[in-house]
């Protein structure tokens, strides 16, 4: 929670995805933005696509260099993860928007990667409000009350994608879109 006067940022933690599956997915946005009749989707351009591991909300500034220096700390010695993207789906995120987002398969890995995170984010003191939050990399975002009519079936998928970095970006509304800013990088170790 943010004191009074305190400045902050929106942040999270993500994977960095392989051009490959971004070129892929941005296909699949082209192909379900038939569906945007009234132009209302804020895509996001492929070249910022990410997994997002888990938000951070409102990261006080004077939080930022501790918490990329947690994440050296605990991630620098974890190995890189495959993710396998098996669909595309919409949801409604905490903040009433509808996401349209690729969908990634639950694994083992996966998971223990993304509790790390919550815990070494926890453990600087901020707390992660997510109930039933999945990975996910996010291609667009509806507004409440939006005339966007779904397809009466999504799209499947079998993307599978080395993730071998985690990065914690700021985002920030745009005139059109978000901006993501990469505050810091961890390099994840070669998988063996």
């Amino acid at each position: 929670m943010l004191k009074d006067g305190e400045s902050a940022i929106n942040a999270f933690f993500a994977l960095r995805l392989r051009d490959p599956v971004a070129r892929q997915l941005a296909n699949c946005a082209d192909n379900l933005a038939v569906y945007d009749k009234k132009v209302e989707v804020d895509w996001v351009d492929s070249a910022n696509y990410h997994l997002t591991l888990c938000s951070l909300g409102d990261l006080p500034i004077n939080k930022v260099d501790e918490m990329s220096r947690a994440a050296i700390s605990h991630l620098s010695r974890q190995q890189s993860i495959n993710i396998h993207l098996e669909g595309i789906e919409c949801y409604q995120s905490a903040s009433n928007w509808t996401l349209l987002v690729g969908k990634t398969m639950n694994t083992p890995e996966l998971d223990a990667l993304h509790d790390l995170v919550v815990s070494f984010t926890e453990c600087t003191g901020i707390k992660i409000r997510e109930k039933d939050f999945s990975p996910h990399v996010t291609l667009g975002r509806i507004a409440p009350n939006n005339h966007f009519v779904a397809p009466q079936k999504w799209p499947q998928l079998q993307l599978y994608s080395l993730a071998d970095a985690v990065i914690l970006y700021q985002s920030k509304p745009g005139e059109r879109r978000s901006v993501y800013t990469p505050l810091s990088t961890v390099e994840l170790k070669d998988i063996a």
